[in-house]
């Protein structure tokens, strides 16, 4: 018999499906299929009261992935908001917060950085590096999981959330303050998987209300976007957005060009240094797969 159900916790290639009726059975894949995500809506078939196998995926409203020459790394599906979360220390990548609001642009996803441990005393140069996004148009969020997650709370409300971060940002405790039965639920998952190894790298969805989910997902160092198309990425950067087309050339990679809008607008102090950097950087990335 096949069920639609939603994939409640992904552990690589094992799963925890939720059905209807609010059952919970540990599901595996035909063959060696892993192209599933946490918050994925599927179709099952149920096995007895402990086991499914996933059949197939339905149509996802959004999905959340980064990718390399090498592979694609599923990190949420069907969310409306990703809440990148970092933190006064330890250090937090520039690099990492742009190239995850460029995926959440691509994926048609809400953002909001978060930024915890704001109570120590490093708290006003994380918000001077911060200052740009805001400037951008992107809302930056101020707690302290360990005093009071009650404003992430209410930036979360009506959202299917997913946390991303660097490991050490502390999304884990943010988790925790928001659902105070999140430990238990992750034994209870690893025990029903017979794998608590998997605790480490898995992702899962929690309910904060009847209108409200969070998804956290495992810490990540890198980023990559091989899934965007190099000439889409100024669109996905609205410091740049705004200047396209004013380039002299059509075709214009905002280098050496004369009259590029880009280079001129970062030679006039509108436009910082970093960002044309990043973006030369994500263009020869992607130049570079299209190599293999």
């Amino acid at each position: 018999m096949t069920d639609t159900a939603r994939i409640v916790a992904s552990y690589g290639k094992a799963y925890i499906l939720e059905f209807a009726d609010g059952t919970r059975r540990a599901a595996s894949t035909r063959g060696k299929k892993t192209d599933f995500a946490c918050g994925d809506r599927v179709n099952a078939t149920v096995l007895n009261h402990e086991q499914a196998v996933i059949e197939k995926v339905q149509e996802r409203d959004t999905l959340l992935y980064r990718s390399d020459q090498w592979r694609q790394k599923l990190i949420a599906a069907n969310v409306t908001q990703l809440v990148i979360v970092v933190a006064t220390e330890p250090s937090f990548s520039d690099e990492l917060i742009s190239r995850a609001l460029i995926a959440a642009e691509a994926g048609d996803i809400k953002p909001l950085i978060c930024l915890n441990k704001c109570d120590l005393p490093g708290a006003d140069k994380a918000r001077t590096r911060l200052a740009y996004y805001m400037q951008l148009g992107y809302p930056v969020l101020e707690v302290s999981a360990l005093n009071d997650a009650s404003p992430l709370r209410a930036a979360l409300e009506g959202e299917t959330s997913v946390l991303v971060g660097q490991s050490g940002m502390g999304k884990s405790t943010l988790t925790n303050a928001l659902i105070p039965e999140a430990n238990a639920r992750v034994k209870e998952i690893s025990v029903a998987l017979d794998s608590g190894k998997h605790t480490t790298t898995n992702a899962t969805l929690y309910k904060l209300d009847a209108q409200s989910e969070l998804i956290d997902s495992p810490g990540l160092q890198s980023f990559g976007l091989a899934h965007v198309k190099s000439e889409n990425l100024p669109y996905l950067m609205p410091d740049f957005r705004a200047l396209i087309g004013q380039c002299r050339f059509a075709n214009c990679r905002h280098r050496q060009e004369p009259d590029c809008a880009l280079t001129s607008a970062v030679k006039a102090g509108q436009i910082p240094t970093e960002r044309l950097a990043l973006l030369h950087r994500l263009q020869d990335e992607l130049a570079q797969l299209s190599t293999y």
